[in-house]
């Protein structure tokens, strides 16, 4: 296993399925899949395109998707749960691509053990490649990103995911809270991925995501933690190793923190 060959692998089929995507680009009509997610043929045309590029390569390997073909189901091809298995989010981000906002990604993780160890998240208009692998460090193109390491202070900048809702369709306290002061900036991208790739660059010191899946943040994951963040679910429990015995897209709640902001962003959400 060669970490760095398979790492430019990825992020070669990454921008490959972006340009895939371009193509679609204000082109086409939202699809509905489980539970009225928003889909498209873009995110199917981008999928098959990243499944066949990784089966040639890592026919042993595992695969776990987004989408499927027919909308009823994610792509759960998993021989060995503990083994190596990517994760592919084909198009994180589709409801900004739908409307025309030019904020989307294309992710591929992979998994060993259920420990991230590589991957890309593509801004595909931005034409960024965020890529890390086990050992090697995070990188945007042929800069090494590292995170914030001052304190949460004043005009430190967070990011949210846009759907913060429970299961009762509430918003939690935290939210609330920090949508009504002004020290903190808040920023919502409509991309997790992205959003917690801003904490690896060391832009945001932290990123909540409270309905995000798998995909979302495999990929982001390997990143993030090779810049030198730490991921954990919004309590500060350890999300990984991950067991994707019988997964079939559960919620993935997820905070990326840099660890000088970490403590205090828990206390926030939990109190």
């Amino acid at each position: 296993m060669n970490l760095p060959e398979e790492l430019s692998y990825a992020i070669e089929l990454a921008r490959g399925a972006g340009r895939i995507v371009l193509e679609h680009y204000g082109k086409v009509q939202r699809l509905t899949k489980r539970h009225d997610e928003a889909v498209s043929e873009a995110d199917r045309a981008s999928q098959r395109f990243i499944v066949a590029g990784l089966r040639r390569r890592f026919g042993g390997d595992g695969i776990v998707g987004e989408e499927n073909e027919k909308g009823d189901a994610i792509t759960f091809e998993v021989p060995n749960p503990s083994g190596r298995n990517w994760v592919i989010d084909p198009l994180d981000g589709t409801n900004n691509f739908l409307a025309g906002l030019g904020i989307f990604a294309v992710c591929i993780g992979l998994l060993d053990a259920g420990q991230p160890i590589l991957g890309v998240v593509y801004d595909v208009l931005g034409d960024r490649a965020y890529a890390a692998c086990r050992g090697q460090g995070a990188w945007l193109g042929d800069k090494r990103l590292s995170v914030a390491t001052t304190p949460l202070g004043n005009n430190a900048m967070l990011m949210l995911t846009s759907n913060l809702l429970d299961d009762r369709g509430r918003a939690p306290a935290f939210a609330a809270r920090w949508l009504a002061q002004t020290h903190w900036k808040i920023r919502i991208l409509g991309s997790a991925a992205l959003e917690a790739a801003q904490v690896a660059a060391g832009i945001a010191h932290g990123a909540v995501t409270l309905n995000g899946k798998l995909w979302d943040l495999a990929a982001a994951a390997a990143v993030v933690l090779e810049a030198g963040a730490v991921i954990t679910d919004p309590q500060g429990r350890n999300i990984f190793p991950f067991d994707l015995q019988g997964y079939s897209g559960a919620k993935v709640p997820f905070l990326a923190a840099a660890p000088a902001a970490q403590a205090q962003l828990l206390r926030e959400i939990n109190s």
